[in-house]
């Protein structure tokens, strides 16, 4: 999830193909994809045309008149995947008129892009994909997600907080768990969010009674 949207005029809806979607960040959680995939299919065909219309995918409209999303990367990959090929979008910002360098400097500034690699670590913007297809795995987006819907912290509007909360884990679980034990690091991960070592994150819920 991104930053907050600035006050525009009445939002522009457009119709898009998903595979002309630029992203804002590096990575999603490939599990947390494939989940948000299997909920997607088990839609009647009534249904998910009425989901993709409660759920259109908001974006910035920059350079080149590129369309950039800023929230929803997860439910566009799912989309993506299962061969989805057109998505309503609501343009919160025309940023048309900057330049990339501007642009993507401006989108930082707002917390509208996350331009972290599967490792926790910034890059440049040049690295951030030109596709939502080409986005990495980052099990720990995966682990952080899981551990929301867990009853772990609380759902937050803090920008990125679900990928604030991987950097956490991704410092004091071990990958190769989280690879291959999942349920056991979901299990530690619960442990160290009710810790004291957690209380600057966003959505603490505090240590159990």
């Amino acid at each position: 999830s991104g930053g907050q949207p600035m006050s525009t005029r009445e939002p522009r809806i457009i119709p898009v193909r998903l595979d002309d979607l630029r992203p804002t960040q590096m990575t999603v959680g490939y599990r947390e994809v494939e989940q948000k995939r299997e909920s997607w299919r088990r839609k009647s065909d009534t249904s998910a045309q009425t989901f993709l219309g409660d759920h259109m995918i908001p974006v910035l409209k920059g350079p080149k008149d590129k369309l950039f999303v800023i929230d929803h990367h997860h439910l566009a990959r799912a989309l993506i995947n299962d061969g989805v090929t057109d998505v309503l979008t609501t343009v919160v910002a025309d940023l048309s008129h900057l330049g990339k360098d501007e642009f993507w400097t401006f989108a930082d500034n707002r917390a509208w892009c996350h331009p972290y690699n599967a490792d926790g670590e910034r890059c440049a913007f040049k690295d951030i994909p030109n596709k939502i297809s080409e986005l990495k795995d980052d099990p720990y987006r995966s682990l952080s997600g899981a551990l929301r819907r867990a009853g772990g912290y609380a759902k937050d509007t803090t920008p990125f907080a679900e990928f604030t909360w991987a950097d956490f884990l991704r410092r004091r679980i071990k990958s190769k768990l989280v690879e291959t034990d999942f349920d056991t690091a979901l299990a530690r991960s619960l442990k160290l969010a009710q810790s004291e070592d957690a209380r600057h994150l966003p959505g603490w819920s505090g240590p159990c009674d």
